[in-house]
């Protein structure tokens, strides 16, 4: 069950690793990779080029933010009224379900995200939580309201902002749309396997990362925002520290006529087994 809405992933610097691309085509997820074009060549040995949009740009040095506006426009373009946007260096993609977390090999859950999503009038950004921000024991509940959305991000395409800045551009984003009263919704239901940032090279490891990059980041963020953003220095390293508290107030709003279905909804997803040498027990995959 295909997402109907275009999935995009930003990527430089990262032809051999390719993360996320690996991890769609495992799940046979449509989606576009976005490259700087001197780079086109060299993911075109290992992607189908039907599958890479080439930037009319290159060299920036504004991180990713040129990218990201230019896959929201190409969207509108191909007249989509959401997309997704995804980081480059997500390797597998989980459903936690009754306390399992099980690996997904089917593009229903972002088709089941999008459905719900579509339901309410202003969802402004949805998006997956990271898979190690969810742990197995924890009771949580299958999204959360109101908070910042990262690196596999659903983007509504008529909302009044693009990306801006040079840091920090998704917090940045979901601040200023819960400013004005927009609704955000963090799946924790569905997972995202996010390789630790800076620990490979290209993307903005390289361009945003280096000496006090972090530092200067977090910093950024709390003179964009000091209303709700402040600089806290924890797990040996700097970062931004965010009190979403203030919304709240912000509530979902259902569209008219919209009817809900009685009962469950797996979207043709199973639990299958496999054998140790996958070195996983449990994985979704699309039911027959």
């Amino acid at each position: 069950m295909n997402p109907k809405y275009p999935i995009y992933i930003i990527s430089k610097g990262r032809w051999e690793r390719r993360q996320t691309s690996k991890a769609l085509e495992i799940m046979k997820v449509p989606y576009y990779i976005v490259v700087e074009p001197q780079e086109y060549e060299m993911y075109a040995l290992n992607i189908d080029k039907s599958k890479i949009l080439a930037l009319p740009f290159s060299n920036l040095g504004q991180g990713s933010i040129p990218a990201r506006n230019w896959v929201w426009e190409h969207s509108i373009s191909i007249g989509a009224q959401r997309h997704w946007i995804l980081d480059d260096n997500i390797d597998s993609f989980y459903r936690l379900n009754q306390n399992m977390k099980l690996i997904v090999t089917t593009a229903s859950i972002f088709k089941c995200a999008e459905d719900f999503v579509d339901r309410y009038e202003n969802i402004a950004i949805a998006g997956f939580q990271y898979n190690s921000f969810v742990f197995k024991d924890a009771i949580v509940p299958p999204y959360r309201l109101n908070t910042r959305i990262y690196s596999c991000i659903l983007l509504k395409n008529d909302i009044d902002y693009r990306w801006r800045g040079r840091y920090n551009e998704d917090t940045d984003l979901s601040i200023r749309v819960l400013k004005d009263g927009w609704v955000t919704m963090l799946f924790n239901a569905f997972l995202a396997n996010k390789e630790t940032t800076m620990r490979a090279k290209g993307g903005n490891t390289d361009e945003l990362y280096q000496g006090d990059g972090r530092k200067i980041m977090a910093e950024s963020l709390a003179e964009q925002h000091p209303d709700v953003a402040t600089v806290t220095w924890k797990f040996d390293r700097w970062h931004h520290q965010v009190d979403y508290r203030r919304f709240k107030t912000n509530k979902l709003i259902k569209k008219n006529n919209i009817e809900i279905p009685i009962g469950v909804n797996n979207y043709g997803m199973k639990i299958k087994e496999y054998n140790e040498k996958m070195h996983i027990t449990t994985i979704y995959e699309k039911g027959l």
